[in-house]
């Protein structure tokens, strides 16, 4: 590695007070520390760039006498593993909810070892059974419709009493939760996906754990955990992060309140405890290879750490990718935390993507109101929101999309109408940054039955599990209007796939006018029109105030159809996004 540091976390009845003794050719000891516990000891090694591929025996001894003896494993790297390249505006990225997506394996569905140790699919908040071995056997099917990377959900282990299924209360950073299959079966995922070129995302959480958590009754300092007592919830006021008047009081709550009382709090501000988080996400990207690590609730934890954390990857993977979730309407509290953002509170950190949530609402806002010429409602608030793009340092690492795991579905939020959630989707793929598909969006999952509900929203995906009398792989089943969907995204993202114009472009748009929003994607040599017309009725683009863009093309070819068309003749159907590749 480029650092050469490394710290080992050792936990034993009474190793606090041993001396632990290593001779290894190439590694260094350069400190122990003894914790608050006597049960934990933390060894600072040099790890040079000779060192062979091995185990490194430690030795560890009391009064003289050997106690306990470990062998750690010194492995060897994968050639270029430091110019792996994460995920970018040239992908889209398919979310997963593991356990509701496909059961490959019925065999792991109940581990009588685990604290929840059932399945109930008739139980919105149950765990379903899905696990790897479904998203192995799903990559063909997520590479026909297009995508190019998988963001599954966490799937190390959450051993918890309840809502075990959605992963994100970790109990082992280091372990692969045995519902969703082995560590080898992670591994294999994680290869299969690569052969097939998609790229395998990884979702961090280093802001809090499970209450389950093996430590939690013995905790290496008494500070390991903010508010250890877990009385005191995260008033989740983000803006303290940014806010120049905020009071301490507010500031500490924010980051060091538990998310929920079930997730205790990581005090990052403990350097071991920072030590820990940033090489277990070094060690997922070496042990799998990953594409890109996305990090859960990222203005959660401790600010300064949040930059140790990104920049320490992105020197080892300078080609990396790492995307944060800020949920805030806001750009300018989106953009602080982007890498290259001037804030005036000098705050520098190496976080190259951000989640784009002021466009998403702005987008549902979009198609649901009325457009009114001099108002600020409809299209007009897809247009501002893009036109705020001058506050990102890099727009085209915005991560766009139009619902997640979080959220009620896309097609639930637009009301069940199919032709303004093809809209949207269109828009999505079509715009800079870099989409992101919730898996089922393709055959218009929905949740209007229980708005907000998670339960709900993270449904099984029809066929995953045998004997399903739906199937999105086969289609069997699915409405007409589901298979007309389906077969749309298999298009567009057919079309999108290794197009620099969408990926790298740049963009120009028109102010919107009676019911239609006009952009333009241009790279030299190629331009792409996209027409979105909310109007019931079909119209066609006033031609002569969008001359800056169509310069003296004559005819454009649209990119569903295939077909070609002059450009004076242009009738753009009534709520439809329409996409043009201008000759």
């Amino acid at each position: 590695m480029k650092d050469p540091f490394l710290q080992i976390l050792v936990h034993g009845e009474g190793i606090g007070e041993t001396t632990p003794v290593i001779k290894y050719p190439g590694v260094k000891v350069l400190k122990v520390h003894k914790a608050d516990s006597r049960n934990y000891l933390f060894i600072d090694l040099s790890v040079s760039a000779g060192a062979k591929p091995g185990n490194i025996k430690i030795s560890f001894t009391k009064k003289g006498k050997q106690v306990y003896a470990h062998d750690y494993p010194l492995k060897q790297r994968v050639t270029g593993a430091a110019s792996r390249k994460g995920f970018d505006a040239s992908d889209v990225i398919y979310l997963i909810t593991p356990d509701r997506f496909v059961n490959g394996d019925p065999t792991n569905d109940v581990v009588a070892s685990m604290r929840e140790n059932q399945i109930d699919r008739s139980g919105p908040g149950m765990r379903h059974g899905g696990d790897i071995r479904g998203i192995i056997q799903s990559l063909d099917y997520i590479r026909s419709m297009g995508f190019t990377a998988i963001w599954p959900q966490p799937m190390v282990e959450n051993d918890m009493a309840a809502y075990s299924y959605h992963g994100y209360a970790i109990t082992d950073h280091y372990k692969v939760d045995p519902r969703y299959g082995t560590m080898e079966e992670y591994k294999e995922l994680a290869t299969k996906a690569r052969e097939k070129g998609i790229k395998l995302i990884y979702d961090g959480v280093v802001n809090h754990i499970g209450t389950g958590y093996w430590w939690m009754k013995d905790l290496p300092y008494k500070d390991w955990l903010n508010y250890p007592d877990g009385k005191l919830r995260t008033n989740h006021r983000r803006t303290v992060n940014q806010d120049a008047y905020a009071a301490k009081s507010d500031k500490d709550l924010m980051t060091g309140g538990w998310f929920d009382g079930h997730m205790a709090d990581m005090n990052a501000g403990n350097k071991y405890v920072a030590n820990y988080l940033i090489q277990n996400s070094i060690w997922w990207v070496e042990t799998l290879g990953l594409g890109g690590i996305r990090q859960d609730t990222y203005c959660y934890s401790d600010k300064q750490f949040l930059s140790n954390w990104s920049c320490r990857i992105m020197k080892e993977y300078p080609q990396f990718n790492i995307v944060g979730e800020e949920w805030s309407l806001n750009p300018l509290i989106v953009g602080y935390w982007q890498q290259g953002a001037r804030n005036r509170d000098g705050y520098t950190g190496c976080l190259k993507s951000v989640m784009d949530f002021p466009t998403q609402h702005a987008l549902v806002q979009a198609l649901k109101e009325n457009d009114g010429q001099y108002t600020s409602t409809g299209l007009v608030r897809l247009y501002e929101s893009l036109a705020n793009d001058f506050g990102y340092a890099d727009p085209l690492h915005l991560m766009m999309f139009g619902d997640n795991h979080d959220m009620d579905r896309l097609y639930t939020q637009l009301g069940k109408d199919d032709a303004l959630t093809k809209m949207a989707f269109t828009y999505l793929m079509t715009v800079r940054g870099i989409p992101q598909v919730y898996y089922g969006t393709e055959i218009l999952m929905d949740n209007s039955q229980a708005p907000n509900d998670h339960g709900i929203i993270r449904s099984d995906f029809p066929g995953g599990w045998k004997g399903d009398a739906v199937s999105a792989f086969t289609g069997q089943g699915l409405t007409d209007v589901q298979k007309e969907m389906q077969q749309y995204v298999r298009k567009l993202l057919s079309w999108r796939k290794g197009n620099e114009v969408i990926s790298k472009g740049k963009t120009l748009h028109f102010a919107p006018m009676d019911g239609m929003y006009v952009y333009f994607r241009s790279l030299p040599g190629k331009t792409v029109m996209v027409v979105m017309n909310k109007n019931e009725s079909e119209k066609s683009p006033d031609l002569e105030r969008l001359a800056e863009g169509i310069g003296t093309k004559q005819s454009a070819k649209d990119v569903i159809s295939g077909e070609v068309r002059n450009l004076r003749d242009l009738k753009i159907p009534g709520k439809t996004t329409a996409v043009y590749e201008l000759l």
